[in-house]
């Protein structure tokens, strides 16, 4: 499957699944989650201590497996958006997108010219270190890579529509229980509160033709959030479900 497509899906709404990596950077993890289904990784670098020469690597693990590896970046900050991408991320996650002005400089980061302002090195990890015409390489990337901006704060709710239609954003990711702290009723998925802020993000996605995102704890979250209409549906965390799986069977003995 090409990465286009990948894209093409999100954004068309049909279901596009994935997972989420918080702890085990192992060399087969890529393998290991292509072979359960996964079309995407996202390796998570806000709060797991994943680094970027491990996204380097992890990039290259993904290579000829028809698994896209993506990044959550820290910060929407040029330097981790341009830097990731630059090692072979074929998407970024941004945390806390706060305003529509936020997510233009997003998008212009993570374009090449005439969309945006990311800089140019060729020969790289990015484009799997070939030679080639310049001009194709950059509208390759730019039709390829998806942006996720990250929905999770009353801020970012606020202006949720104008977001939305930045164009170079590709998909609103819900953050769930960020936005629920920062609507002063933390970890309160089932209050009416919760309920409209996810409709609102829902409809502001749909309404301009933008992927919908979600992480998904477990199979009925995952089936809650897809009759939503959410689309692009990672599960995580990953230590929570090793966990879980094994916490199963030494209860069953």
């Amino acid at each position: 499957m090409s990465k286009k497509l990948l894209r093409e899906k999100a954004m068309n709404g049909e279901p596009v699944t994935g997972a989420m990596v918080f702890e085990f950077f192992t060399p087969g993890i890529a393998q290991i989650l292509k072979l359960a289904g996964c079309e995407f990784i996202i390796y998570d670098m806000e709060h797991g201590g994943f680094s970027i020469e491990q996204l380097k690597y992890q990039a290259a693990a993904c290579r000829g497996l028809g698994v896209a590896p993506m990044v959550r970046v820290p910060r929407g900050e040029y330097h981790f958006l341009a830097r990731a991408l630059d090692v072979g991320a074929q998407g970024v996650m941004v945390p806390m997108v706060n305003s529509a002005h936020a997510a233009k400089t997003i998008a212009e980061a993570t374009h090449y010219p005439p969309k945006g302002c990311r800089g140019a090195a060729f020969g790289f990890a990015h484009d799997d270190y070939s030679g080639g015409d310049p001009a194709a390489k950059m509208r390759t990337a730019n039709d390829r890579n998806l942006v996720i901006a990250q929905i999770e704060t009353e801020h970012g709710l606020a202006q949720v529509e104008e977001i939305a239609a930045v164009d170079g954003i590709h998909c609103l990711w819900l953050g769930h229980f960020d936005l629920t702290n920062f609507l002063a009723i933390p970890g309160q998925f089932d209050h009416p509160l919760y309920h409209r802020a996810v409709e609102r993000i829902a409809a502001a996605g749909k309404a301009n033709g933008k992927a919908l995102g979600f992480m998904a704890s477990d199979a009925e979250a995952a089936q809650q959030h897809r009759a939503a209409g959410f689309n692009m549906i990672a599960t995580g965390t990953d230590q929570k479900l090793l966990e879980t799986s094994v916490r199963n069977i030494i209860e069953a003995i």
